[in-house]
């Protein structure tokens, strides 16, 4: 297939980017580069562009002409969009609208979205089911759940299939070690973890111990970027054998929740290194746990992870670490 991957100069979307040209796919990566890098395009070309930039979405899709669309590009800190609302709104819903108008305009049927957890808000019971109530606790959920209702109106109004990959927590390195997570600032647990193991970050701090957990900290539910990636292929390969309008949304996680403690006490393990740290506050807008169910996409797409045991995540989040440092 030929496939457009907007925001594939990001951590997910890269790892994605590659594992799509290893099962043999025409990648074309898109990308405006304000978060993500141009070093980790690699496996295909790079059109630069933003997505809230319509005219250069329509010139990407005349040109390329794909055979479906993956779309990582939305901002994703639950914090940043407490603080700046808007910033979320106009990107995320903003931007999704234009790609959506852009593929109707340009006659591309088929494209997966990430989605999130975030969009349950605090489930009543876990795991989490996609059959759950929808109901955010911060803008950035709200945007995710949004993003998919839009899918759902393109659907109807001219056969758009798709598909919404619900992620918990991504997490971990490419295996091999040539792409990765790099965020500046860098707000995520396991990468400021493995910072504060070097280092790096003198001030790192627990946000939060008096959730309603066994520990305190809060549980979620940790998914290796590479079984993400894997995912992301099934879907877009199954899109171009369903019939047009449809459309479905699916949990992508372990089933297993690690509170932050056990991610800190294996970040130890793993690199044979005290890890020093203080308790902050909690963070707005962040529930106490999130489990997945992904019973789903194992039906639909055959999928189940396999690179997603702590000790696997950390290990390869780790060696990224240190190539990156190099």
């Amino acid at each position: 297939m030929n496939i457009l991957v907007i925001g594939g100069a990001g951590y997910i979307g890269s790892c994605t980017s590659k594992a799509l040209a290893r099962a043999g796919h025409s990648v074309t990566v898109y990308d405006n580069l304000s978060t993500g890098h141009r070093d980790l395009v690699k496996w295909g070309p790079l059109f630069e562009g933003d997505i809230l930039d319509g005219d250069a979405l329509r010139r990407c899709l005349n040109s390329v002409r794909p055979d479906g669309i993956i779309h990582f590009a939305a901002f994703s800190q639950v914090g940043e969009s407490v603080q700046n609302p808007g910033k979320y709104i106009r990107n995320n819903i903003g931007g999704t609208l234009n790609i959506l108008e852009a593929m109707r305009e340009a006659n591309v049927r088929n494209i997966v979205v990430s989605s999130s957890a975030a969009v349950y808000g605090i489930p009543e019971t876990m795991p989490v089911t996609e059959d759950m109530p929808a109901d955010p606790i911060n803008p950035y959920g709200e945007t995710k759940l949004f993003m998919e209702r839009m899918l759902a109106d393109f659907a109807r109004s001219c056969g758009l299939s798709w598909t919404a990959l619900r992620y918990f927590n991504a997490a971990g390195g490419d295996p091999d070690g040539e792409t990765g997570e790099r965020h500046t600032p860098e707000t995520h647990l396991i990468p400021r973890a493995l910072m504060a193991a070097d280092g790096k970050l003198p001030d790192f701090h627990v946000m939060g111990n008096d959730y309603p957990t066994p520990d305190g900290t809060c549980i979620r539910d940790y998914i290796h970027v590479a079984d993400l990636a894997d995912a992301h292929i099934r879907a877009v390969e199954r899109l171009l054998q369903v019939e047009d309008g449809h459309g479905i949304a699916m949990n992508l996680g372990t089933g297993t929740g690690l509170s932050v403690m056990e991610i800190l006490n294996a970040i130890e393990r793993v690199t044979e290194r005290p890890l020093n740290y203080t308790m902050g506050p909690r963070r707005a807008g962040d529930p106490p746990s999130l489990v997945a169910d992904a019973s789903r996409a194992l039906e639909i797409l055959g999928w189940k992870p396999e690179h997603s045991g702590v000790e696997e995540i950390i290990r390869d989040a780790w060696n990224w670490y240190g190539l990156e440092q190099a």
